[in-house]
């Protein structure tokens, strides 16, 4: 965390916040919608988060709707701590890969190992390259040309993606 206070997990919500008042649930369901392609976060994350923004006071609590869902809204404190971290330096990237990762031991798998490895990652990334597409046309659709701009990302990442397995070792 740096000035302003809170990790990323903790300004994604604060961001997607700024859309109205969410639940838990929704808050997890637009950022699977949103932020997915690029920025992973898990359910644990997202409610484990929620009331350390609401004991700062950046988020406040509402009334409790069906099965004692809460939707949670951004206050003016969220905004300012939310606009101070949109101008922090945001760090180093974070590379974790578990094809990369196995494939750094690929001397120790065997031959039908790492074919069944590179076919389940190509067809992953095939799949995924093809989503996310569809995701960058919907945004440029509807205007939101920021978040299509970030969807790109994922486009690029894994068309790389498919590129360095074209030339992986298979034994």
């Amino acid at each position: 965390m740096a000035d302003s206070g809170v990790n990323p997990t903790a300004a994604a919500l604060l961001g997607l916040l700024h859309d109205g008042p969410m639940t838990g649930g929704q808050l997890m369901a637009a950022a699977e919608r949103r932020l997915a392609p690029y920025w992973s976060m898990t359910r644990s994350q997202v409610y484990r988060e929620l009331p350390v923004l609401a004991e700062k006071g950046l988020v406040r609590l509402g009334k409790p709707g069906p099965r004692m869902s809460q939707p949670y809204a951004l206050t003016a404190a969220g905004k300012r701590t939310f606009s101070r971290w949109l101008a922090e330096n945001p760090g180093k990237d974070t590379i974790r890969n578990p094809i990369a990762l196995r494939m750094a031991f690929g001397n120790l798998h065997s031959a039908s190992q790492l074919k069944n490895l590179y076919a389940t990652a190509n067809e992953y990334h095939t799949e995924a390259l093809a989503a996310v597409r569809e995701q960058v046309k919907n945004a440029k659709k509807e205007g939101e040309s920021y978040d299509a701009s970030a969807l790109e990302f994922a486009v690029a990442y894994h068309k790389a993606a498919l590129s360095w397995l074209k030339t992986a070792p298979v034994g």
